[in-house]
Parts: C-alpha cells; sequence; structure tokens
C-alpha cells in the first residue's frame, strides 16, 4: 500500500499543522490525498529498543554470537558505566544474557541476545522499515 505525506508531515508536523510528537511515536500521523486526510496509525516504537546505545548493543549481537563488555565498549565507543547501565537494563528486560567467569585470574563479562531479545529488534527494524517506506513516498 502507497503511503503519502504533505510537506508539513515531511517537515516534522502533522496535517493539522501542530509539531511533532515526542521521538519514539512516528510524526507521519496523516496522508494527504487530494482533499481528504486518511488516518494512518502511529508507530508506537519500544523505548528500551529505541534508545541508542541500546539498539547498538541489540544490534551488535545479532550479527556476533557472543562479545564481551570491553568488545562492546569498543564497538560503540562508549564508556564503562553507559555500557554497563544499559546493558543491565536489557537485561532486566530479558533481551540479552550476561555470563561473568574468570580466564585465568581476570573477570570477564560476555553478553549473548536472547530469543525475546532477537524478536524485539526484529520488530524495531520492521516498524522502523515501515516508517522509512512511508517517508519516501511523495
Amino acid at each position: 500500500m502507497a503511503k503519502q505525506i504533505s510537506r508539513i508531515e515531511r517537515a516534522g508536523g502533522n496535517a493539522a499543522g501542530l509539531s511533532a510528537a515526542a521521538p519514539v511515536k512516528s510524526t507521519l500521523a496523516y496522508r494527504r490525498a487530494g482533499r481528504s486526510a486518511e488516518r494512518i496509525d502511529p508507530i508506537e516504537l519500544d523505548r528500551l529498543v529505541h534508545e541508542q546505545t541500546r539498539l547498538g548493543i541489540l544490534s551488535a549481537l545479532a550479527v556476533n554470537e557472543s562479545l564481551s563488555f570491553n568488545d562492546l565498549k569498543k564497538i560503540l565507543k562508549t564508556t564503562d558505566g553507559n555500557l554497563s547501565v544499559h546493558a543491565r537494563k536489557l537485561e532486566a528486560a530479558d533481551y540479552i544474557a550476561c555470563s561473568k567467569f574468570f580466564q585465568g585470574r581476570k573477570p570477564k563479562t560476555e553478553f549473548r541476545l536472547t530469543r525475546p531479545g532477537r524478536g524485539a529488534l526484529g520488530r524495531y527494524l520492521d516498524q522502523m522499515e515501515q516508517l522509512i517506506r512511508a517517508a519516501r513516498v511523495r
């Protein structure tokens, strides 16, 4: 189904000329078809996945069986504290699994993507593809 949006919507507003909603909701709320406006359901993005660092963690783990804390830190170019906080949130949601062990005498932390995490990332990517398709139609 082809979707068209007005110049107002492409600029970040909606058909009524109101400013854009929070970044986790689609601003593609209406489609202009001649004189009438057809309602398109807004897309509710998973706030847990939508945040940049958490999306980076899930994406990196989606293409790797597992990654160490230090590997993720290098890939995402983030700090220990920032990575730790975001990883804990994903772990609490059962999107990633964390295992801690010693390698020799050094502690090591490894992360892997869980089935619910892969599903959440897949749904998020589907929603983003839907937004991209809607935004490209003129």
